[in-house]
């Protein structure tokens, strides 16, 4: 049996997410580096030659002024993937897009196409869209609320999957001698009629390597992990504790073999933000500079974000948390409510919930090398996570945990030592899915 390893993502996030105030003001982060496809190339050969599983590329289509710097112009993922896939050759290529305002034959086609260009690097993470303001980019007047939201994104990801198995793998025997170039029984329509989408297919393009694009999936409400748990095959979630992190795989794998699914095939690789130094004391006070010099005010403008960019800077700071009813009901709800819930259970006034805000991003993994080593190893052997998504902005810090943390990592044999394949699925351990075409003519 092939011993279980830590599964590794780069999280690439040019001039810098949300909390990530001053990040751009580095002189190592070009100022233009979220537009810079050179950037992205750079770092995904930086994380290849560390044998990171995959990069991963976060994605919203609506902002306002007060959107992190990152947000604010940013390159779509799927274009910027597929550059970064003729430049590398085993990394695996994960992108967002969501199921709220796009087709599943165009979703299908696009990761279909990056899948094929990249010989069976492709992944698909899988969003129902927070941002209640994209709605009015895509000609609604409001945005879907949380049940069809995610009952559109379910059976989304089920036409997307059945327009992947148009084809079955010797549809095309391209034989010049007898002149045929395809098997007309290989091809298979869709014709899907449901509540959100009627499809009729093919898909216009063969299967991959990998036979289908990896899922991935983050949210964190009942809707959320019911969706990861019918349609995930890794999970993008946060964990502060070991406790929270096994509770979340607990949960998540118990509702997966609850819908018949096998619950060791799905894989839970939470973000993380490492601050490594030479000493203990040394990644302690570099943290304490990171949590101090936060801007509050850019802060408390983020608070927004979860409750449809709700303006907070009418509110006296240090007045109780505000009433806001059900505001955030149909944005980033789980947020919205957690945010809400602390306010009250605390009795904080505005400013102490925006303190929180700073604060509670600190990393579980702070210290020297040998230290953060010992407490990623210590997370994964007690099943808080399979693996890690790493934030990637400053080359250099990055570098120290590729070229410091994960050596100890290897020399245990909880990271590997080279790729056990050229797709992302052959790194992840997944298995190939079966076509369903073919399979029904075996079973």
């Amino acid at each position: 049996m092939t011993q279980r390893t830590l599964k590794l993502g780069a999280v690439l996030l040019g001039v810098g997410g949300p909390g990530q105030h001053h990040t751009w003001l580095n002189p190592e982060i070009p100022g233009d580096a979220s537009v810079d496809i050179r950037w992205y190339i750079a770092r995904a050969q930086q994380a290849e030659a560390a044998k990171f599983d995959h990069v991963f590329i976060v994605d919203s289509q609506f902002i306002t002024p007060d959107s992190p710097n990152h947000y604010l112009n940013r390159l779509e993922p799927l274009t910027l993937l597929s550059a970064v896939a003729v430049h590398t050759s085993h990394i695996g290529l994960v992108g967002t897009l969501t199921t709220s305002y796009n087709d599943p034959f165009n979703i299908a086609r696009r990761l279909a196409s990056l899948d094929v260009i990249s010989g069976g690097r492709a992944g698909w993470n899988v969003v129902a869209t927070g941002d209640g303001g994209t709605a009015g980019n895509y000609g609604r007047a409001e945005h879907y609320d949380y049940t069809t939201r995610y009952g559109r994104a379910l059976e989304h990801v089920r036409v997307v999957q059945g327009l992947w198995d148009s084809y079955e793998d010797d549809a095309f025997p391209r034989d010049k001698e007898r002149g045929v170039f395809f098997d007309r029984s290989k091809q298979h329509p869709l014709n899907h009629s449901g509540e959100h989408f009627s499809v009729v297919g093919p898909l216009n393009l063969q299967r991959s390597p990998q036979g289908q694009p990896v899922i991935f999936q983050a949210g964190d409400s009942d809707e959320g992990r019911d969706l990861g748990a019918s349609i995930a095959e890794a999970i993008f979630t946060h964990a502060q504790t070991i406790e929270q992190g096994r509770a979340f795989a607990a949960d998540l794998r118990a509702r997966a073999a609850a819908k018949g699914r096998d619950p060791e095939q799905i894989l839970i690789v939470p973000g993380i933000s490492p601050i490594i130094a030479a000493t203990d004391e040394e990644a302690r006070a570099k943290e304490a500079e990171l949590v101090g010099g936060k801007d509050f005010d850019r802060a408390l403008k983020e608070l927004g974000r979860p409750f449809g960019w709700h303006d907070f800077s009418r509110y006296d700071l240090d007045a109780p948390f505000p009433d806001l009813g059900d505001l955030g009901d149909r944005s980033f709800r789980t947020q919205a409510e957690r945010i809400k819930k602390l306010a009250a259970d605390n009795g904080f006034t505005l400013r102490q919930v925006v303190r929180h805000s700073i604060e509670s991003r600190r990393s579980p993994f702070v210290g020297s090398p040998l230290t953060v080593a010992n407490e990623i190893q210590k997370w994964f052997e007690a099943g808080a996570f399979d693996g890690v998504n790493v934030t990637v902005t400053v080359p250099s810090e990055f570098a120290r945990f590729t070229d410091e943390v994960l050596p100890i990592l290897r020399e245990r044999g909880v990271a590997r030592t080279e790729y056990e394949s050229t797709t992302l699925r052959g790194n992840l351990g997944l298995p190939i899915p079966r076509n369903i075409h073919t399979a029904a003519l075996v079973d």
